[in-house]
């Protein structure tokens, strides 16, 4: 019985050594990945930073990961939501939760390099890397994979974590609903006069939704959504003009300011797979959804998919099941719809009712931010979200 994962992003090294760790290193898992996280070109761990909610980092702990990555990483110790413009607004606190953090940020290039260092040493796994995967056959018993080398490998399943556009999941027979925003997430880190204090800041524009995350440094991470067709003058703009036109987006919650590093556009959409598992297959990370990074969800999604698939693929390897059956990976598809249904309609409304200029729907979503800030049971649903205290 073994595991193949084609990928070794953040998804597929973490569900690499989820899986060594939960099967005490007992479960064989080989790890096909393209590129060193060394490399500056990984796209699984190129230069933005993510926010890991709390229930993450707890998750991530149980498996022996966040002590590695916790060196690295800022804490968030508030996270403020407003509507500019308007009067609606609400707050988080860690303390409101007894809690240390509500989230950590963490740079993704940095991770990439911890993650892979803890590969090479966890029991039970086989890091090939540079590899790629030439072709798959799958028969009734088994998935194989050929890679460029020639050299075949074979296993009960095979994961596929090789991003939104894995021509390996297409040939495995997995499709996708895909549906354009029309918007570009342009990605820089910047720094203000005044100290974020670990606050993170979402800011919702008639142009787009802002987030600000605290870094190390006292930089700030920024996500700032714009509409397609404004994002190629806002890149192309010096440095002076565009924290210009940030700051009159933004306001002055952080002080001026003052510099900002390289910035990196991304185009966004909400892109989602029909289906979890095929044929001895399965899809995680971005190969299973990407979303707007509004609610910056996505990966934390994509995390406790991770762990859902690890806790029932060593349960099934515990009871002598085939890994691969119908029976094993369906259990693991049913057990992820409530909370992918959830978290994907949550997203993809929050983009549609923030960016919207409707009187009906302003008036409404104010009143609904103010609801939250003096309504403790609203409150507590967004913490839940926002913390990753999900069912899964």
């Amino acid at each position: 019985m073994s595991v193949i994962i084609v990928g070794g992003g953040m998804a597929g090294a973490t569900l690499a050594l989820a899986l060594s760790t939960l099967s005490k290193g007992k479960l064989p898992v080989t790890l096909i990945e393209g590129s060193s996280p060394a490399g500056a070109a990984h796209p699984g761990f190129d230069s933005r930073a993510i926010a890991l909610a709390a229930g993450t980092c707890q998750q991530l702990d149980r498996i022996g990961v966040w002590s590695a990555l916790k060196p690295l990483a800022t804490p968030i110790t508030d996270i403020h939501v407003s509507d500019r413009g308007h009067l609606g607004q609400v707050s988080l606190c860690r303390d409101d939760y007894h809690i240390p953090a509500l989230g950590n940020v963490i740079e993704l290039h940095a991770a990439g390099k911890i993650l892979f260092q803890r590969l090479q040493q966890a029991p039970g796994v086989t890091v090939l890397c540079p590899a790629k995967v030439a072709s798959m056959t799958r028969s009734a018993q088994q998935v194989s994979v050929t890679l460029e080398n020639g050299e075949l490998l074979t296993a009960q399943t095979l994961i596929i974590a090789s991003g939104n556009r894995s021509a390996l999941a297409a040939e495995a027979g997995f499709s996708w609903q895909s549906e354009d925003y029309g918007q570009v997430a342009i990605i820089a880190n910047i720094r203000s006069t005044q100290p974020h204090n670990g606050k993170a800041f979402e800011r919702f524009t008639s142009n787009g939704p802002i987030a600000l995350l605290p870094m190390s440094g006292n930089r700030l991470s920024l996500v700032w959504c714009v509409d397609a067709a404004q994002s190629a003058a806002i890149l192309a703009a010096d440095n002076g003009a565009f924290l210009q036109q940030l700051q009159r987006e933004f306001g002055w919650r952080l002080g001026q300011f003052t510099e900002v590093g390289r910035r990196e556009a991304y185009p966004l959409s909400l892109h989602r797979a029909d289906t979890l598992t095929t044929h001895r297959a399965v899809v995680i990370g971005n190969a299973a959804q990407s979303l707007h990074p509004i609610a910056g969800q996505g990966f934390n999604l994509g995390l406790r998919d991770v762990m859902s698939l690890a806790e029932n693929l060593t349960e099934a390897y515990t009871a002598h099941q085939d890994l691969g059956s119908f029976t094993v990976l369906n259990r693991y598809q049913q057990r992820r719809v409530a909370d992918r249904a959830t978290t994907i309609a949550i997203t993809d409304g929050l983009v549609r009712l923030f960016a919207n200029d409707n009187l009906p729907l302003i008036i409404g979503r104010n009143l609904g931010l103010m609801a939250m800030a003096r309504v403790s049971g609203y409150k507590h649903q967004l913490a839940s979200r926002t913390l990753g205290w999900v069912k899964r």
